[in-house]
């Protein structure tokens, strides 16, 4: 069947903005190459007019100036059309590409409300109420044992207070005795020492004697 009625051919895709860009881009840089053609011309006949004296001579190189400053402003339309158009053809694209972020945008925004639906779902709020309600009684139940059990028990019938600290002074007092107390055999004598010797070890003492100093000798 192929073969006789043949198969269509696959349709190519059309230029994007992108391409439609790059083809003006293009333009617009050989236009540009043409006017600085153009200019370099201009300056070698107005060079060349101001080294010529009025004539016919000189007026047929200022029409050949003049008809090249007429492609020139020929040129400069052309390449500013063809930058508008280059604009235009951005901001359609800046256009596409928010617009393509935008409903990336709101399909995320719709996956996350049915995530939050489908969770939701789960959470009772009068749960949630009664739960914290049981936690706050708990909590009070648990500061009333803690009070409870740092009261201090009163004192037994029978002792009073006065009594308490009566003795207490009282006990301060033999303490502060028996620390002035000195200890028994801390009050005996302590024998005296004897003098430490002066003889030097291994001779007598009479050698060990000061000897007594000479007399002076007796003048005739």
């Amino acid at each position: 069947m192929n073969r006789i009625f043949g198969t269509s051919k696959p349709k190519t895709p059309g230029p994007t903005v992108q391409d439609a860009i790059k083809n003006i881009d293009e333009r617009a840089d050989s236009v540009e190459v043409k006017i600085k053609r153009l200019d370099a011309e201009l300056i070698k006949y107005r060079e060349q007019m101001g080294k010529m004296r009025d004539g016919p001579a000189k007026e047929a190189v200022k029409q050949k100036a003049l008809r090249i400053l007429k492609q020139k402003k020929l040129y400069e339309g052309q390449k500013d059309q063809l930058m508008a158009q280059t604009w235009n053809m951005e901001q359609a694209a800046m256009t596409t590409e928010n617009l393509k972020n935008t409903l990336v945008t709101v399909d995320a925004m719709k996956s996350a409300n049915k995530e939050m639906k489908k969770e939701f779902k789960k959470i009772n709020v009068d749960k949630i109420d009664s739960l914290r309600d049981e936690m706050e009684d708990m909590m009070e139940q648990a500061n009333e044992i803690q009070e409870t059990l740092g009261r201090s028990y009163g004192l037994p019938d029978g002792i009073d207070e006065d009594d308490l600290e009566a003795e207490l002074d009282a006990l301060g007092d033999e303490l502060f005795e028996e620390e002035e107390e000195v200890p028994s055999y801390l009050q005996d004598d302590v024998p005296a020492l004897p003098a430490a010797s002066t003889a030097e070890p291994g001779l007598p003492a009479q050698a060990n004697a000061p000897k007594p100093a000479a007399e002076p000798a007796m003048r005739a």
